[in-house]
């Protein structure tokens, strides 16, 4: 497991873009739980912000793809509208302790 951010790095509602190991990786938390997947939106394989750490849509509710409007679930990184409507974002595995989030490359 590598170390990722403290956990107070990651508000709730909140995302954040990450380069680790020589991946682009993004984390959001919602309802106290830490979610991260790889920064590659599943149509083009483009990096998924539109501006550094914005990676959520107006509502804070769906993860959003700044190219294509392509919007994701948060707890599952499916996508549930644009044109991958049905493909996934690639999940890491993470955990949160005292410390911080770890996740598993």
């Amino acid at each position: 497991m590598k170390f990722l951010c403290a956990g107070s790095d990651l508000p709730e509602t909140g995302s954040r873009g990450f380069q680790l190991a020589g991946l682009k990786l993004f984390a959001v938390r919602r309802e106290g739980q830490a979610y991260v997947y790889a920064n590659q939106c599943p149509h083009r394989g483009v990096p998924l912000e539109w501006q550094p750490d914005q990676f959520l849509d107006p509502s804070a509710s769906l993860i959003q793809c700044a190219t294509h409007g392509a919007l994701f679930l948060i707890e599952s990184g499916e996508c549930v509208a644009g044109p991958c409507a049905g493909q996934f974002l690639r999940a890491i595995d993470c955990r949160e302790d005292s410390q911080g989030i770890w996740v598993d490359l």
